[in-house]
């Protein structure tokens, strides 16, 4: 007798838009359309979620270990710095709202934070592979990826512990079933790059060190699934080459940089490391046989955001909004938020532009709140896909 095999939770699809048409692998494709003409579909449904990254997903976690991150900070949505480095929210928070979660907090942060949908183990300035260097001496965070691992091991035990005591615990962290059930996010490599490349190594240096780093991003998500988790989410890294704080850091002749201003060698830097971790998706895909992991191109929408700025409505793509000074309203000695006084009253060095929400870069590293809800937007079909294997 055969075993019948059990049906896969299946979902609905909205149309996919062609600028993401790029977003995912041939064979998640080939599940988008096998899985969108079930007359049985389902959403998937994932009650938390846990979050690894830097900055660009960080929703508080420096600013708890270091000190907050202050204003013009938050200034869009929140009203005041909420510890993210934008003027208003990121593209992990966009993808709670979008799955009808409150916004993560910050494993870090002890002050009014709330676990039971998740939380959120980033902090900006971390990579993938722990560096020999301080925040201070280098600008990086030490809590590379193994440690947001150690951290996220340690939340999984001991929330549980503390959980069964009942009364507030109960409310304030997941329930056992929240691991297996969760969506796990990733956001990480920019600062594995571009640490290489502040050391002065060359880019075809810091190309040689990318397998090691896509190696320990690999041991993070086997350990994690050791842990119980089973739907990955996994960002590529973005146009680095297109960023201010990147661009400025060493002189680059005028032949370095591409049609649209960008700088073609980091550009090219960001997509080996792409290639690398996608090749890396689909080992990890063939390996962990109950995983359902997705591939996610935000370096796509993001480049297409750089060259095609004021077809998507924004005035301004490489210049920052916040800052001052330079071709890019980009100093790495004044930044967002720098003030001074003059005359005894204090002053903003490091002021922000009178739109942000026409710009895409907010302070020559991050981006806008306006151009994080872009990203999301173009990559939000595939989250109604991300609890299917591939």
């Amino acid at each position: 007798m055969k075993k019948k095999k059990k049906h896969a939770q299946q979902c609905h699809f909205p149309a996919m838009n062609p600028i993401i048409s790029s977003l995912f692998t041939l064979s998640l494709l080939s599940s988008f359309l096998s899985l969108s003409t079930s007359k049985h579909a389902q959403q998937c449904h994932f009650p938390a979620i846990f979050n690894f990254g830097d900055s660009n997903s960080d929703t508080g976690g420096l600013s708890a270990a270091f000190g907050q991150a202050g204003p013009p900070h938050g200034s869009s949505f929140f009203g005041s710095p909420a510890g993210r480095y934008c003027d208003g929210r990121l593209v992990i928070d966009f993808i709670a709202e979008s799955l009808g979660l409150p916004y993560l907090s910050a494993f870090l942060d002890s002050v009014g934070s709330n676990f039971s949908h998740g939380a959120n183990f980033a902090t900006a300035g971390s990579p993938i592979r722990a560096l020999n260097s301080t925040l201070r001496q280098s600008g990086f965070s030490p809590f590379s990826l193994d440690v947001q691992f150690v951290q996220f091991y340690n939340f999984h035990n001991r929330s549980q512990t503390v959980r069964s005591r009942g009364g507030v615990y109960k409310t304030m962290l997941p329930d056992a079933d929240s691991f297996s059930q969760a969506l796990y996010t990733f956001d990480m490599g920019q600062n594995d790059l571009t640490a290489g490349y502040f050391a002065n190594k060359t880019v075809e240096q810091v190309e040689t060190e990318v397998p090691e780093i896509i190696s320990q991003f690999k041991n993070a998500i086997k350990n994690i699934y050791g842990q119980g988790g089973r739907y990955f989410w996994i960002h590529n890294t973005g146009p680095i080459g297109c960023l201010a704080y990147v661009i400025e850091r060493f002189p680059i002749k005028a032949s370095g940089f591409d049609a649209h201003g960008c700088v073609s060698s980091l550009n090219h830097l960001a997509q080996q490391f792409n290639h690398a971790l996608k090749q890396a998706v689909i080992e990890l895909r063939a390996s962990l046989a109950e995983a359902a992991i997705s591939y996610v191109d935000v370096y796509s929408v993001k480049h297409e955001l750089f060259l095609h700025a004021q077809g998507h409505g924004f005035k301004r793509s490489l210049i920052s909004c916040c800052g001052h000074g330079g071709k890019y309203n980009y100093n790495k000695g004044i930044g967002c938020g720098m003030k001074k006084t003059v005359k005894g009253k204090e002053i903003y060095i490091g002021k922000p532009c009178d739109e942000p929400g026409k710009a895409v870069v907010w302070d020559g590293v991050h981006f806008t709140q306006a151009a994080n809800k872009f990203i999301f937007d173009k990559i939000a079909p595939g989250l109604s896909m991300a609890c299917h294997r591939q």
